[in-house]
């Protein structure tokens, strides 16, 4: 077990998490899109989230300002965060509208929040998990489409209340991360999607 929990920390890594969150949204509300337009978008929020951090972080990686792929210190995820808040406000301003996409909108408006919440408190000295803040964003988004589409997902919103007690173990078992530094993060990243869930249920 000790050997499979890591695993979870790189399947749902905090860069993947806008693509997976995409593809549920759009696991629920699938007859109300073309598939055409369900790719386009897909393929926006991978480009954004996904391949454009990786390549910026090679980038720091390369300069010196990054060791690892889990930017451990603390003073090193200060530009990725501030990075992905601009990547952040381009997806909703041009790409996930709320006119269009309500749902996934609000979803990462929540994840704008608590990306700045992150931020401000790493300029505190306080580190958060963004594993923990990112697999509880979605859980609650989860949890809230389930709802608001009255589709009875339980057993979909149980997978990832699951996976969101695998990932805090594998964080611990990795050694990257307090059970302080997970709750925070959990915290974060929970309410500030339960604080715009009522705009949109």
């Amino acid at each position: 077990m000790k050997k499979i929990l890591p695993v979870f920390s790189y399947i749902f890594h905090p860069l993947f998490i806008p693509t997976i969150a995409t593809f549920v949204y759009f696991l629920f509300a699938f007859s109300n899109f073309r598939i055409e337009e369900i790719i386009i978008v897909l393929t926006q929020v991978t480009t954004l989230t996904i391949l454009i951090p990786i390549a910026f972080y090679f980038f720091l990686r390369s300069t010196g300002k990054i060791n690892s792929i889990m930017i451990v210190n603390i003073d090193q995820r200060k530009i990725p965060l501030l990075v992905q808040c601009f990547i952040i406000i381009l997806l909703v301003q041009k790409s996930i509208t709320i006119e269009r996409y309500a749902e996934l909108h609000f979803f990462f408006l929540g994840a704008l929040l608590s990306t700045i919440i992150a931020l401000i408190l790493l300029f505190c000295k306080i580190k958060a998990s963004l594993h923990m803040l990112a697999i509880s964003s979605l859980t609650v988004f989860v949890f809230g489409l389930n709802i608001h589409h009255q589709a009875n997902a339980i057993y979909l919103v149980l997978f990832f209340v699951l996976s969101s007690g695998f990932v805090a173990s594998s964080r611990l078992e990795m050694n990257a991360h307090t059970p302080k530094e997970l709750l925070i993060g959990l915290l974060i990243g929970s309410l500030s999607q339960l604080s715009l869930l009522f705009l949109w249920l």
